[in-house]
């Protein structure tokens, strides 16, 4: 499978005139400035990520872009490591926040936010599960994964990884956007355009929330997730989801017992498991 640099280009500037021209469209919420993309493309790489950060090591700067045609060691949450097989996007983007350490998650809320939003334009109705994933049809289309470097306090730089499942095989529990178009008359979609509505996506997320901040992102973001209202067990007490925090947390508001009143908690990533289903799915 061969990515065609043209091809991406002219797939690029279509997708931001598509998505000014859309009436409250992302790109126009978030008033970017499209930076430019230097866009650097291997066959094979044990990651992106890392690739990325190889980059940055030499010089490299915001908007720098990695995609592989294939990962053989790429990263999920927790250390989790999978083989990226041909056919899907594998693709990295650095950025320059310069934001306290502790906003790291929002990174990932407003990349995972501004890709869903973009896809959803594009007719592919892709929800998300708390904190990473992309959903279509209940299943597991792809993920997030956003590591930072930090310089006292604030962070530097920040590479988000995000896998997309266009044509390649996937789990059970998962789903590539090739079976989904075949079941809706849709265009044919190339690797080199979801590449392009990915990155738009993505970068317009990341400016809307440069410019109105967690707050203003949140409601769209928590708009989106499939696990809002779900029925939840934490630590022998029932509960239900009721939205997440401006840190990233999942809010779960506890019934009362009859020796406890009824409380809000909130969850870290890594913590509880939504697991797949209906609702949502698991960290894949």
């Amino acid at each position: 499978m061969e990515f065609d640099r043209q091809q991406f280009a002219a797939a690029l500037e279509s997708v931001r005139n598509h998505s000014v021209a859309q009436e409250r469209s992302l790109v126009n919420l978030s008033q970017s400035q499209h930076p430019d993309i230097s866009l650097h493309l291997f066959e094979t790489l044990p990651s992106t990520n890392e690739k990325l950060w190889e980059l940055l090591a030499l010089g490299s700067g915001e908007g720098t872009t990695v995609i592989a045609i294939e990962q053989q060691a790429g990263r999920g949450q927790w250390g989790r490591q999978w083989h990226s097989s041909a056919g899907g996007l594998y693709l990295s983007v650095a950025l320059t926040p310069n934001v306290a350490a502790r906003q790291a998650r929002q990174l990932t809320m407003c990349g995972a936010w501004g890709i869903a939003t973009i896809l959803r334009e594009y007719d592919l109705p892709v929800s998300l599960k708390w904190p990473n994933d992309l959903i279509l049809s209940g299943r597991k289309l792809g993920g997030i994964l956003t590591e930072t470097r930090v310089n006292r306090g604030r962070i530097s730089k920040a590479v988000v990884g995000v896998g997309i499942n266009l044509t390649n095989q996937v789990p059970e529990n998962g789903i590539n956007l090739v079976s989904f178009l075949a079941n809706h008359p849709s265009p044919t979609l190339s690797l080199e355009t979801l590449a392009a509505i990915t990155l738009v996506g993505l970068m317009s997320g990341y400016h809307y929330w440069q410019q109105k901040g967690i707050d203003s992102v949140l409601p769209f973001y928590q708009n989106l997730l499939t696990s809002i209202g779900r029925s939840i067990e934490v630590n022998g007490r029932s509960g239900v989801v009721v939205g997440v925090s401006v840190d990233g947390d999942l809010r779960v508001c506890l019934h009362p017992t009859g020796t406890a009143p009824s409380s809000e908690i909130c969850l870290q990533p890594g913590t509880i498991s939504l697991g797949y289903g209906e609702m949502g799915l698991g960290n894949g």
